[in-house]
């Protein structure tokens, strides 16, 4: 199959398209046609050694761990899925060697779900760790209906998603953004804000008795920032530091019933994801390139 692979940690100016065995497929797990795989800086951290504290990794690299493609085989114990089942999934394993930009994969049914129906391949290859991300965040802080909600960097790749799907929760979703995402906000169901000094006191200005949670999905310490009297409603996959504030930090786990849920959302249309450029795979250097500007609305897709 080809893939696009490093040799040792690197750059973007490291991958190379390479022809590599087709996966093996274990007990529990499919074998997936990619037909389009999401693009994350967590995949050019990693692939730069960012996570080899807690992650062992394996060379030849395949970076990559969102995934949208076809079953094509079905190995022991996962009967849950037949050939020709269109799925997509977070496919994060225990150790960093065998990811989805590639022609194949092999996924724990654990990793996957149903592909949602009312998504292209793209769209929904842009949808697990991102979409995951944000409802993980907003479950571990119980957002519902009638709470104001607070989400920085929300016009981003999962601050999008966690607007939209606090909004299908019933809350009111305060977000900020650069001026030129105002309208995209507004689109979603948010009431914009611009970054900056002063942005206590414009969120102030929408919420004057505070707002109920805060989801920060950029860092720089804006978890900190004095507009909730709720701390312990503060979540933050960015800053560690936000434990030390009585928040919450969330790195976000791989879980079938969690896709199943977005999946509902997209098909119902709560949940709209917006591409912003998609590359073909033996690109994946110059989409990385982009991701890594940090300048693009929405999500980043290779095709394959």
């Amino acid at each position: 199959m080809k893939a696009i692979a490093l040799q040792q940690y690197g750059s973007a100016d490291d991958l190379a398209l390479v022809d590599l065995p087709d996966p093996k497929v274990a007990p529990g797990e499919v074998l997936i046609r990619v037909r389009a795989a999401g693009v994350n800086p967590v995949d050019w951290k990693l692939a730069a050694g960012g996570l080899d504290p807690v992650m062992e990794a394996g060379f030849p690299l395949v970076p990559g761990w969102d995934v949208s493609g076809v079953v094509e085989a079905v190995g022991f114990d996962a009967g849950e899925y037949a050939v020709g089942d269109e799925v997509y999934g977070y496919l994060r394993k225990d150790w960093a060697k065998n990811g989805t930009y590639a022609e194949l994969v092999s996924a724990s049914v654990r990793l996957i779900a149903p592909k949602p129906a009312s998504l292209n391949w793209q769209e929904a290859a842009g949808v697990p760790l991102a979409g995951l991300t944000a409802l993980q965040s907003l479950k571990r802080v119980s957002v519902g209906s009638g709470d104001t909600v607070l989400v920085h960097a929300a016009a981003g790749g999962v601050g999008a998603f966690g607007v939209q799907i606090a909004v299908a929760r019933g809350a009111r979703v305060i977000g900020t953004a650069s001026e030129r995402n105002h309208d995209h906000l507004r689109a979603l169901g948010a009431e914009p804000v611009t970054y900056g000094d002063g942005l206590t006191e414009r969120v102030r200005a929408l919420a004057p008795e505070g707002v109920d949670a805060v989801l920060d999905f950029v860092g720089g310490g804006v978890a900190a920032l004095p507009v909730t009297d709720h701390r312990d409603r503060v979540v933050s996959i960015a800053d560690p530091g936000v434990l030390a504030d009585g928040g919450q930090y969330v790195w976000v786990r791989p879980d079938h019933d969690d896709l199943v849920e977005l999946s509902a959302l997209a098909d119902g249309g709560a949940l709209k994801v917006h591409v912003d450029r998609e590359f073909p795979l033996a690109e994946a250097a110059e989409a990385w390139r982009l991701n890594q500007t940090g300048r693009t609305r929405g999500k980043i897709v290779l095709t394959v």
